[in-house]
């Protein structure tokens, strides 16, 4: 009996004709193996995203899915749990979420404020701060959002505090709802920095409580926030010194 050689199936990339991956690829799998052993790195995640479109595409359907779930697996749960599928499709923008600071550039969408965009190491998602981010009447909807990443504004000299969240079935929301019937208006110009999709501007539509500013230990009227058609919010709020906060929570 002959012996066959053992043949590997390539993968070949069809998507890209400027593709480095001459050759063919890797099987899912092999992949697929490779980034648990690196405990879904995401840099290395984004890394091999720009080799073609090939290994993009597996990127946005598995690997940022993988990261997620291993990075955040309580809140993952919930945010697919009662038949919600809002992430699916849009991992690699909620990966981001999860671990990049938008910071934002001068002109933009928090006016002449200029804070460098930035990985940040670990950031905490609560569903209940989400609460208090939320009219009274929207505290159904479950909202998760970030702790504060705080910096200085050398013009201002003030600190500040950026946030960023995600709601669960942000399309069926009576928050959303509430976003139409006032018919909140869409910013011209600039767009969400992780999905790309159009926002809603929160200030302009009367919808900030003044919770928002306790939650973050800012002062009154400072927080500002957007929100985007796929329920990613991203805000800025000014952060009261430590001996200031703490007067406010006692009143």
């Amino acid at each position: 009996m002959l012996e066959m050689p053992l043949v590997v199936k390539q993968y070949r990339c069809t998507h890209s004709v400027t593709c480095v991956c001459l050759k063919g690829h890797i099987s899912e799998d092999a992949l697929f193996f490779v980034f648990r052993h690196m405990n879904w790195n995401p840099r290395m995640i984004a890394l091999i995203s720009c080799t073609c479109k090939w290994f993009d595409e597996i990127a946005r359907r598995v690997l940022w899915k993988e990261f997620c779930h291993a990075r955040a697996p309580k809140m993952m749960q919930d945010l697919h749990s009662d038949g919600s599928h809002i992430v699916d499709g849009n991992w690699k923008a909620l990966g981001r979420l999860l671990i990049h600071c938008s910071g934002c550039t001068r002109g933009g969408l928090f006016g002449n404020v200029h804070v460098p965009g930035h990985f940040v190491l670990k950031t905490r998602f609560s569903r209940t701060s989400g609460k208090s981010f939320l009219p009274p009447h929207c505290r159904t909807d479950v909202l998760y959002v970030s702790d504060p990443c705080e910096h200085v504004d050398e013009d201002e000299e003030v600190d500040l505090g950026f946030f960023r969240g995600i709601f669960k079935s942000f399309a069926a929301s009576k928050f959303k709802k509430v976003l139409i019937e006032k018919k909140a208006e869409i910013h011209p110009r600039e767009v969400c920095p992780y999905c790309k999709a159009k926002l809603w501007d929160l200030l302009q539509a009367n919808l900030i409580p003044r919770t928002a500013a306790l939650r973050l230990d800012a002062y009154d009227d400072s927080v500002e926030y957007y929100i985007c058609l796929n329920g990613h919010i991203l805000g800025l709020g000014t952060l009261m010194p430590v001996s200031e906060s703490e007067d406010a929570r006692e009143e």
